[in-house]
């Protein structure tokens, strides 16, 4: 059935250590590494953006204040830029900013696992359908895919997941899902399987790091047992959500970028800096001759 609800708000889970990208992320958070030119967070809320997010919740952790401070004024750079007649740079700037009282930020004070990090954000997003957008994906396609996700929302109602073909081979390194009815511009989901034996998997379609869920996921969660890894698993609440609510699967026609491994993050620096017409011309024969010499 569809939801009348829309969906206004989006849970970014920024608190993540980012351990694989060490010693740089010492530092610098992981969502700040920059794919090109622009950090990889900002890819994820501009798709929240295009999806017609309102309200943006980042549920952040120690040493990540400069995400808070990236989408605020620097009133000194601004300044600055201003004095030196830097128009295109000081508009560049403006149209990344959140419009006031958009944003919320809140603490996960424990690495506690994903499903603890969006409780975390309970009393923010309230008694309404959510977003979470796992940001170190970035996707690339004609679409968003969190676009695309809201329009099935519209028809289905329930939950939805976002879904991506990878080798049948490979089916048992990710969440699963089986291939139900078609509705909308997707399917309903028969079942959630987490990293399948060998197989044994419904479907070569994994969750590839999009939700829309609605609100009883939190009463979930707030007495949810600790899983794989020690952690509060998101993956295990949807699974109990889908006991008593419907979900739906948006499959993703284009190519999600993992930047929270390094050979994502590398394969999306290539693949969006070859899309751009101001610097494909300066790096694509340059790139072909190191792979040739290589």
């Amino acid at each position: 059935m569809a939801n009348s609800k829309k969906i206004r708000k989006a849970v970014f889970p920024v608190a993540g250590l980012g351990t694989r990208f060490l010693p740089a992320t010492k530092a610098v958070p992981k969502e700040m590494l920059t794919v090109v030119d622009k950090p990889v967070i900002q890819y994820v809320v501009e798709e929240a953006i295009e999806a017609g997010i309102e309200h943006f919740i980042f549920v952040t952790g120690r040493g990540k204040s400069v995400i808070e401070d990236y989408f605020d004024i620097n009133f000194e750079l601004d300044a600055t830029l201003r004095e030196r007649n830097k128009n295109a740079e000081l508009t560049l700037l403006s149209d990344i900013l959140p419009a006031a009282g958009t944003t919320s930020f809140t603490r996960q004070q424990a690495p506690l696992g994903l499903g603890h990090a969006v409780w975390c954000a309970r009393d923010i997003v309230g008694d309404e359908p959510f977003a979470v957008l796992l940001p170190d994906m970035i996707m690339k396609g004609s679409k968003g895919c969190l676009a695309g996700m809201v329009e099935l929302y519209g028809a289905s109602g329930g939950n939805v997941v976002a879904v991506e073909e990878c080798d049948p081979e490979l089916a048992h390194k990710y969440g699963i899902v089986g291939v139900g009815d078609k509705v909308g511009n997707g399917f309903k989901i028969t079942e959630m399987v987490e990293k399948p034996a060998k197989g044994t998997a419904p479907s070569n379609l994994f969750i590839n790091g999009r939700y829309i869920l609605q609100p009883e996921v939190f009463d979930i969660l707030a007495r949810q047992e600790r899983g794989a890894g020690n952690e509060i698993q998101l993956t295990d609440a949807m699974l109990a959500l889908a006991e008593k609510q419907d979900f739906a699967a948006f499959p993703f026609d284009g190519k999600t970028y993992d930047t929270g491994a390094k050979d994502g993050f590398i394969l999306a620096n290539l693949v969006f800096a070859l899309e751009r017409a101001d610097i494909r011309p300066l790096v694509e024969a340059q790139i072909k001759d190191v792979v040739s010499k290589l």
